[in-house]
């Protein structure tokens, strides 16, 4: 598998438009069976990226509380 860590450099915005491209050009199918291989694996290593910068930022505006029962819930942060 091909080294990605210039992903990890990536905003969020420039993985998802090269996931996007990616994305592109196998659904033409012009591609190769070698390089289709590689952009598939470069666009799961886009994924993972965009899913971690996402999940990331979702913690950052929620946070998990328990309620009297035990349960998870979300409730919005507070800036103060």
């Amino acid at each position: 598998m091909a080294d990605h860590k210039d992903i990890e450099k990536k905003s969020f915005e420039d993985a998802l438009g090269e996931l996007e491209e990616i994305v592109q050009q196998l659904e033409s199918g012009n591609a190769p069976l070698e390089e289709s291989i590689t952009l598939y694996e470069r666009g799961a290593a886009l994924k993972a990226h965009c899913e971690a910068r996402l999940k990331s930022a979702r913690e950052k505006v929620e946070k998990i509380i328990l309620d009297e029962n035990g349960e998870a819930k979300a409730e919005p942060a507070r800036f103060d």
